[in-house]
């Protein structure tokens, strides 16, 4: 049954991913100066409760300034590299798949 709500979990998510309906973890730093985004999500409670592991990968590789933001968005970049002028695109997936790049 696990697989079967798995699977239009997924179909929903990436429905409201194409309307821009789907919920984004939004993570500034501020040394390094980057934006992350994380997601899509299905919803803000998924997103808030996953956003926990974000920042502490983050504080683990040094990340200090860490300013998290839940909303629904449609972000065309999914790191933003301020201090080095990049954009940063990874491969979009949906969070629960439980394979974030």
């Amino acid at each position: 049954m696990s697989m079967l709500w798995n699977n239009i979990k997924e179909s929903l998510t990436s429905t409201f991913q194409n309307f821009g309906l789907a919920w984004w973890v939004e993570i500034a730093t501020q040394d390094p100066r980057c934006t992350y985004y994380f997601g899509p999500f299905l919803n803000a409670t998924e997103a808030q409760t996953a956003s926990q592991g974000y920042v502490e990968d983050l504080e683990m590789e040094g990340a200090q300034g860490i300013v998290v933001n839940v909303k629904k968005c449609k972000p065309e970049h999914l790191t933003i590299a301020e201090d080095l002028g990049e954009l940063i695109d990874r491969k979009v997936q949906p969070a629960f798949s439980g394979q974030i790049s």
